[in-house]
């Protein structure tokens, strides 16, 4: 099944590696992966309004971490009801 992640956003459920939540006190490692995952061409931005998840997700082999407007709790919740 798929989820949706925000916007126009959906990744198939089996892609999903992790979700994370952000708030304002990220951690100083997190902030570091995101920049760099960002410089690498990893991140895919769903929304610059309000943030506050990212979903770590493989395709092909290639990570893609996607920036979510959609809380953490809210996208595990949706991935859990179609794995039912």
């Amino acid at each position: 099944m798929y989820v949706h992640l925000g916007g126009n956003v959906v990744v198939p459920d089996d892609e999903i590696i992790a979700v994370f939540n952000i708030d304002v006190k990220t951690s100083k490692d997190t902030s570091e992966f995101l920049r760099i995952a960002e410089e690498e061409g990893f991140i895919v931005k769903i929304s610059d309004d309000n943030i506050k998840s990212f979903v770590i997700t493989e395709r092909n082999k290639k990570s893609i971490i996607y920036i979510s407007p959609i809380s953490s709790y809210t996208i595990i919740k949706r991935a859990l009801k179609y794995s039912e």
